[in-house]
């Protein structure tokens, strides 16, 4: 939320609201409820009761490390980024959304001013002020204020959860938008977590006909095969296997592999992907799990093999409430273990989701 405030919030006619809590992360592996100053409600903004807010891994990353990637996290944080609620209060120039109205909340404030923003680009935008990246405050709280126009009014069939889960649907969209895939695009997908998950949910929902998913875990591609993979294979995380189950994919594929998504971003994904992708086709980078790697360009640019970037996502949800409300997206099989908004219950929930296991998408119901 990035902005300074009071301990209580404020209604336009100057009533007091309930002082608001939030899950502060204060050390590593300290989270604490502790209160949550909101800033005065601006002419634009909203503020928004939350109802339903999903873990994400960067989540428990920051939680076990205190950093992720280049961001650090230097003082006390409000943790938390897909999320879902119920407007309580707009500003005086929201004509588009009322008090009760349910909405998914889109966690990154762009500057619009930046040539990135004016090109359309905002999620790259150098000044985005995102949900729990560090310094900006995120929205695992009784109540948050943010820009109304990143609030998405959910439709009457979609739930408050299913809502939080346009947060990760958006970076398998918004994957799917940056490799082109259509009804002739056959997918690899590395990696059968959460992102490989709703990756794979969304390159069906684009129309792809055949999709063939790896990991390390059988528990993972047992789900990945219950929610519509066309194939699965178990590697291993020994970079001398790679050639070996090259080959397996490939002859699982049983035809050309147009796209790969790398949804864990270690150095033995992105060589396998590279090698195990068409001549001809992309390798799309999603999952950030080393920052640097030593990987084959050389070989994949002679067969000119792409490798396209992606980082969050731009203009996802009208299009993921779409798949939802349709059912061209199912994501409720995703959400395995829920909990509610007690210190106990917020450190349960996290050591549910840092442990894995059978545990998809750990969700707050608030």
């Amino acid at each position: 939320m990035g902005k300074g405030g009071k301990s209580e919030t404020e209604g336009q006619n100057g009533e007091e609201v309930t002082e608001n809590m939030a899950a502060w992360l204060c050390g590593i592996n300290t989270l604490r409820i502790q209160p949550f100053k909101l800033p005065p409600l601006g002419p634009h903004d909203a503020r928004v009761r939350m109802k339903a807010v999903g873990i994400c891994g960067s989540d428990v990353h920051y939680l076990k490390h205190f950093r992720l990637a280049d961001f650090i996290v230097k003082e006390p944080m409000v943790i938390g980024h897909e999320c879902a609620g119920v407007i309580e209060e707009v500003g005086s120039e929201v004509k588009h959304l009322v008090a009760g109205d349910r909405v998914a909340l889109e966690p990154g404030i762009s500057c619009w001013r930046c040539n990135y923003c004016r090109e359309g680009s905002y999620n790259l935008c150098p000044d985005m002020e995102f949900f729990a990246t560090p310094p900006v405050h995120g929205s695992l709280a009784n109540q948050v204020v943010h820009p109304a126009n990143l609030c998405f009014k959910l439709p009457d069939n979609v739930s408050l959860e299913e809502g939080a889960m346009c947060e990760p649907l958006s970076v398998g969209v918004h994957a799917c938008r940056r490799a082109s895939v259509g009804a002739e695009t056959n997918i690899l997908i590395m990696g059968a977590g959460p992102i490989g998950l709703v990756t794979m949910l969304s390159a069906r929902a684009f129309g792809a006909p055949r999709i063939i998913i790896a990991d390390v875990d059988e528990q993972r591609l047992s789900v990945a095969r219950t929610l519509g993979a066309d194939g699965s294979i178990l590697v291993s995380m020994k970079s001398e296997d790679i050639e070996e189950e090259v080959n397996r994919i490939q002859h699982l594929m049983g035809g050309t592999i147009h796209v790969t998504f790398d949804c864990a971003g270690f150095e033995k994904t992105m060589t396998t992907a590279l090698k195990a992708t068409s001549s001809g086709g992309k390798v799309c980078l999603i999952g950030m799990g080393h920052n640097e790697m030593t990987v084959p360009l050389t070989p994949a640019a002679a067969r000119e093999v792409d490798i396209v970037g992606v980082f969050r996502y731009k203009n996802t949800w009208p299009l993921c409430l779409e798949f939802l409300s349709t059912g061209k997206v199912d994501v409720k099989p995703l959400i395995t273990h829920r909990f509610g908004f007690s210190q106990k219950e917020v450190d349960e929930a996290f050591e549910t989701s840092a442990r894995g296991g059978n545990a998809i998408k750990v969700m707050f119901n608030l």
